[in-house]
């Protein structure tokens, strides 16, 4: 219909990160939510459905809606499935995702990964650009489905140009909403370390994220891409900031800080993401920046100070 907005499908849509995206493009464009987790009740006029992507059903929205974008922010991270069931929605799921955008004529798509692909490990050189090595796969089988995302989103820049596929691999995202690791880490008053480590970490903001995510979509440049501000900080002095009591643990033997982690209920310190407590993964963002002229409004300041006054507010209550 002539004039009519664009619509778009956006995966993920229970997360907090996919609600920014959704209300800072539902002005100019029709919105379409799914997530295979839960329903989201968004609003009267954002269609939302649960649907696992490996089902029959699945198609039937690709069907109904004809769309002409889709911004896939529905990977599971590890922490929140056994390997299984992850391979299947991360990898199996975006093949099908991937299949039904190129059936039904999708001319754009974004998909997001994460930093951890890279892999952390002693002999990381100062900064991963894009067309670094992803050696997650190699070191922990619980970043093998977040790897093959990645060769499956490859493959298919290349299989089906017409989809124009950006793929964005951010930083820490953290700040309100956001339950990840890491956000689950600055949450805490007492915050396991590793003794003797305090690598350097990068940390974008959850406002900032959604913005980038916007911009890289409304711009519609394909290619790989990192996402990271231009400053970092050794990962105890972001939990000093963030008004965290820091408790160390023994690093050695390996197997010690991961029965430690489990026994004390530590989800936000899980065993796959050992490593990169202990070594620094410090990803290159200026191609993104350069290329979509993205600057971060939020500081690390920033950042931290709202997990200072989270804290403050839980004691006071």
């Amino acid at each position: 219909m002539a004039g009519e907005k664009p619509q778009i499908l956006v995966t993920g849509a229970g997360g907090a990160l996919a609600r920014r995206v959704i209300n800072r493009l539902k002005a100019d464009y029709r919105i379409v939510a799914v997530d295979f987790r839960k329903r989201v009740e968004i609003s009267n006029q954002i269609p939302s459905y649960c649907v696992d992507f490996n089902k029959r059903s699945f198609e039937d929205i690709f069907r109904e809606h004809h769309f002409d974008g889709l911004i896939h922010l529905g990977r599971i991270s590890a922490y929140e499935w056994n390997r299984q069931g992850r391979f299947n929605a991360n990898v199996m799921g975006t093949q099908r995702l991937f299949d039904l955008a190129a059936k039904y004529g999708v001319q754009q798509t974004l998909v997001l990964s994460t930093f951890h692909v890279y892999g952390a490990h002693a002999y990381n050189p100062a900064l991963l650009d894009e067309d670094a090595p992803l050696k997650a796969a190699g070191l922990t089988l619980d970043l093998v489905d977040s790897v093959e995302l990645e060769n499956l989103t490859s493959v298919y820049i290349y299989k089906c140009p017409q989809l124009n596929i950006t793929l964005l691999r951010p930083c820490n995202i953290v700040g309100p909403g956001v339950r990840n690791s890491m956000g689950v880490l600055l949450s805490r008053n007492i915050t396991p370390v590793l003794a003797g480590f305090s690598p350097m970490m990068q940390f974008i903001h959850i406002e900032d994220m959604a913005d980038a995510i916007v911009l890289a979509f409304r711009k519609n440049q394909p290619g790989s891409y990192n996402v990271a501000p231009e400053d970092w900080v050794g990962f105890q002095d972001a939990l000093e900031a963030s008004g965290c009591r820091r408790l160390p643990v023994p690093s050695v033997p390996p197997v010690l800080p991961n029965v430690i982690s489990r026994l004390a209920g530590w989800n936000g310190f899980p065993a796959y993401l050992l490593n990169f407590f202990k070594y620094p993964v410090v990803i290159d963002g200026s191609r993104f920046r350069d290329t979509f002229g993205w600057k971060p409004v939020k500081t690390l300041g920033d950042i931290f100070e709202h997990y200072r006054r989270k804290k403050q507010k839980h004691i006071a209550a």
